[in-house]
């Protein structure tokens, strides 16, 4: 039997060929972005309790009520502002579930997304299943900032919806209040949803704050935010996540997650639940991966890469064009293959493969860890 693939121009990701490559040549593995820590026990604790004490038959539909919960009273926390537990919050099998489902959702034939690229890789595939159009925005090297007048000219009565990610995956900026209010500016008095990936609003550096759409009325009231337990509290195979939206969009969204995954694993949901209740273990998170962003760019100061430290995320940008002319793609297998160190190259996530001479490193590891890498990037 033969059928047209939906996705023909799909193929392996980025992040299995290069997890790949370093298992293969026992290289250490700054690719992929996942903490190679534990996360706290406290938390595992917690999770097989809940397990222990019957949690363990569906939880409802939107999640844990305990967890939406405590989800509302972080965002009033760190917001000033409030969704309602019951009617604007809504527990997801990770981010990617949510963000799979915001766009099938409201996408349709020939509607256009706004996307700002790099880009994470699962924005244009659920574009494209749901029969939408891409319009890519590329962000420039070093800086990676938005040209907000070329935004203007790309919207239009087909623009519905427009994908920010902020801090920003792969690039490790973060988007200003200035970038909000320009946002907004466009939206208002239009019909465009604003999908608003916030999975590192915890890891935001040297005294700035997260610029969440949730702090600007009128980009509130037409967007999703999208976050992730998994990449707070450092257990991103527990794929747990959420998403927040005024109740008449999230009326929307339900009935598209009820027949794709319906509900979340209850035990996880109510030791998260739990966990919560201690806000010092997400306020203290920015401090946590600084301390390693900066321990990993010490170790490399002296080294032939040039950078601009990591506004946001758990990621560097480290430019290697003083060390060779080679498309990132090549260098990135040579690095990972010949020196030990594997890393995610840029251009993959960049309109016609835009080839900038940069690779991504992920600094969430233990410390250990980065000084070996470091000690073979010196030699680079």
């Amino acid at each position: 039997m033969q059928h047209p693939s939906k996705l023909p121009n799909v193929e392996t990701t980025i992040f299995s060929m290069m997890s790949q490559l370093s298992n293969e040549h026992n290289a250490i593995n700054l690719s992929q972005g996942f903490p190679n820590f534990d996360s706290d026990q406290k938390l595992t604790d917690l999770v097989s309790k809940a397990m222990n004490s019957g949690y363990n038959h569906y939880a409802p539909m939107a999640g844990n009520l305990e967890l939406r919960e405590a989800i509302a009273k972080k965002i009033e926390l760190l917001y000033n502002t409030s969704y309602h537990p019951e009617t604007e919050i809504m527990v997801t099998a990770g981010a990617t579930q949510a963000i799979f489902t915001i766009i099938t959702t409201f996408i349709n034939p020939d509607d256009e997304v706004i996307i700002f690229r790099p880009a994470y890789d699962c924005y244009e595939p659920a574009i494209t299943l749901n029969g939408g159009k891409t319009i890519s925005i590329q962000l420039e090297a070093p800086g990676f900032s938005v040209d907000w007048n070329a935004v203007k000219t790309e919207v239009n009565r087909r623009t519905k919806m427009i994908i920010i990610n902020t801090p920003h995956n792969p690039s490790g900026t973060v988007f200003s209040k200035e970038d909000m209010q320009q946002l907004e500016a466009i939206t208002r008095n239009t019909n465009i949803i604003v999908l608003s990936d916030e999975v590192y609003e915890h890891m935001i550096f040297d005294a700035e704050k997260h610029q969440s759409v949730c702090l600007f009325p009128d980009l509130k009231s037409r967007s999703f935010v999208v976050a992730s337990f998994g990449k707070t509290f450092h257990n991103t195979g527990w794929r747990v996540g959420y998403c927040c939206a005024p109740k008449e969009l999230m009326e929307e969204f339900m009935k598209v997650h009820q027949f794709n995954v319906f509900c979340v694993h209850h035990p996880t949901q109510k030791g998260i639940a739990d966990y919560m209740q201690e806000p010092s273990h997400y306020l203290n998170l920015p401090d946590f991966y600084q301390e390693k962003r900066d321990l990993f760019l010490n170790l490399i100061k002296d080294s032939r890469f040039k950078f601009i430290p990591s506004k946001g995320t758990y990621f560097q940008v480290l430019d290697y064009s003083e060390i060779t002319k080679e498309y990132d793609v090549d260098f990135a297998k040579r690095l990972t293959i010949k020196s030990g160190v594997a890393s995610i190259p840029l251009s993959v996530f960049n309109s016609h493969n835009l080839d900038h001479k940069v690779l991504r490193f992920c600094f969430a590891k233990t410390d250990d860890t980065l000084r070996k890498a470091a000690e073979i990037l010196n030699r680079i």
